[in-house]
């Protein structure tokens, strides 16, 4: 089990990854502000950020969080937000679809790395 950091102000989606998250054995604290997020994230095992949220610039929620793989989910057509992600140490990107798809394995993968 580990502890997750969840940045993703779309409440369905959201709802989505923290559900399949919770289900696979992991405890998820919920974010709505980069900042809240980005200040837990030492307390958790994993950051996990929509990259697309129009609230913030999902790339640079990464910045400044040593020690603490982040795993970011995009839209697949916006390639751009995919390079800054990686540009800014995220440990994994992955289009929204795949995180819908493979939430746990994603997450669980990052852990294992």
């Amino acid at each position: 089990m580990a502890r997750v950091a969840l940045l993703c102000p779309d409440l369905l989606f959201g709802s989505r990854v923290e559900g399949a998250l919770r289900a696979a054995g992991h405890e998820v604290d919920r974010y709505d502000a980069p900042d809240s997020a980005r200040a837990a994230a030492p307390e958790h095992d994993v950051l996990v950020v929509d990259l697309n949220a129009p609230e913030y610039d999902g790339p640079e929620v990464g910045r400044g969080v040593a020690g603490v793989p982040a795993v970011g989910f995009y839209s697949h057509v916006d390639q751009e937000t995919r390079r800054r992600a990686e540009q800014a140490g995220f440990s994994l990107v992955v289009p929204r679809s795949r995180m819908a798809r493979e939430t746990a394995g994603v997450v669980e993968g990052v852990l294992a790395a």
